[in-house]
């Protein structure tokens, strides 16, 4: 269906601004699937002319629903309906691995990099003697300049050449050093984000997410832990099950 059907038109006369009456309309479109994963959207300049409004009011209507994982800029090639991500429990893959087989680039915005000694807990889960010293890093990942998570790791100094090794992926520079994981325990639960992630994620106050919990090893050595934030709007987790004896 073309795009000017799947929303209809604008009312100027209505409270709402312009803006937001096309995010709601497209955000319905969205949800009824008149607009489907992948729909590409028309050229900005060529909306402003058929809606009648500014190329500026249909950017900002835009930019919203890119916040909030509706919408993705692929660069070079426009505006389209997100995809949800599926995530599969059966491959150990990093976030930068899962967004370039989407065909997605994926980004951070660092929102720390440091050097410490393990806490208690994390002696525990990564095998570490008290007072060994561990990098922390925590980071927000975008897809397409789309916020999708917040991913806190923590791994043994030991594993990685030095703090500044990892520039876009964690798996990347331990794959360097020659500690790439390759055995991984995984716990996954439903979460509420708290006011402060939801501000970094640019999603709406109490809004449901997904936690995984990550031990990884290479060669039975423990080199990771991580905690991951996921967007409960933006991804399913799939795990494919055999069959075996009882």
């Amino acid at each position: 269906m073309p795009f000017l059907e799947a929303i209809g038109s604008l009312d100027a006369q209505r409270p709402a601004p312009l803006y937001q009456q096309l995010q709601q309309a497209v955000r319905q479109a969205i949800e009824r699937r008149t607009l489907k994963p992948d729909d590409a959207l028309p050229p900005e300049r060529d909306l402003a002319n058929e809606l009648a409004v500014s190329r500026i009011t249909i950017r900002k209507a835009f930019d919203g629903l890119v916040a909030e994982g509706l919408l993705t800029r692929r660069q070079g090639a426009g505006t389209f309906v997100a995809a949800r991500v599926e995530k599969s429990f059966s491959k150990l893959t990093s976030f930068s691995e899962d967004m370039a087989a989407r065909g997605r680039k994926a980004t951070s915005s660092w929102l720390s990099r440091s050097e410490g000694t393990v806490t208690p807990e994390e002696s525990l889960t990564l095998g570490l003697s008290p007072g060994a010293p561990v990098y922390r890093f925590h980071r927000i990942r975008f897809a397409d300049g789309a916020p999708m998570a917040l991913e806190y790791s923590t791994v043994p100094a030991s594993c990685l050449s030095s703090l500044e090794a990892v520039t876009t992926s964690l798996y990347q520079a331990l794959a360097v050093s020659g500690h790439r994981p390759n055995r991984a325990l995984q716990r996954l639960r439903a979460v509420l984000f708290s006011a402060e992630q939801c501000q970094l994620l640019g999603i709406a106050p109490g809004a449901p997410g997904l936690l995984i919990e990550r031990r990884a090893f290479h060669n039975g050595e423990p080199v990771e832990v991580t905690q991951s934030y996921y967007r409960g709007d933006a991804y399913d987790f799939v795990a494919e099950l055999n069959d075996g004896p009882a």
